[in-house]
């Protein structure tokens, strides 16, 4: 079994305007699993980051979501991990995945950064070995498309497929916040 986790990251851009962009997946999450958990965010300096603490399982969950626009977003989960003296292995960050086609979401251990500029911020700061929660947004077809994508909206269809996804991956956080990755990944791999 992998460590339990402890915190959750959710990757976005702070800005208004990118509220509701796919690129904000990440964002939409941890603001879903705050609704469920009953937290509310503030903003804390000393971290550049908007948090909250849920219980989860028992446990105390931070959900965090960096205020430095998202190739940045190491530096703000490098500070919540040090002030709270949390392992790498108990950061679960949600992020959109463009490798996923909408309606597809999946749990994995580690691994490199797919070209997704807030992991590589993260792996410089943190190391790779972080559970990721990958949300599939769609490929746009074009690899010159990729950042108009995800900087906009997307249709209808698609961000009920996200929402849907959200919904799916916040039943299984009960099975991550006890340590349990493969049964994690089982339950939420298998609802597609």
């Amino acid at each position: 079994m992998a460590n339990s986790i402890r915190i959750i990251a959710g990757l976005g851009n702070p800005d208004d305007k990118y509220e509701r962009t796919l690129h904000n997946a990440g964002f939409w999450f941890v603001d879903a699993v705050a609704r469920k958990y009953g937290g509310g965010f503030r903003y804390e300096k000393k971290f550049d980051a908007d948090c909250c603490k849920v219980s989860l399982q028992g446990e105390d969950i931070w959900l965090v979501k960096p205020q430095s626009y998202m190739n940045l977003s190491g530096g703000p989960i490098r500070s919540v991990l040090d002030y709270y003296r949390l392992k790498i292995t108990e950061l679960l960050v949600a992020h959109d995945e463009i490798d996923l086609p909408p309606g597809t979401t999946r749990l994995k251990l580690g691994g490199g950064h797919g070209g997704h500029n807030g992991l590589r911020d993260i792996i410089r700061h943190c190391g790779a070995e972080f559970m990721r929660l990958r949300l599939g947004v769609g490929h746009p077809g074009e690899k010159n498309q990729v950042t108009g994508h995800v900087l906009k909206r997307g249709s209808a269809d698609v961000e009920r497929a996200v929402e849907d996804n959200i919904v799916d991956a916040i039943d299984v956080l009960t099975l991550l916040a006890d340590g349990d990755l493969n049964a994690a990944q089982k339950a939420l791999h298998t609802k597609e």
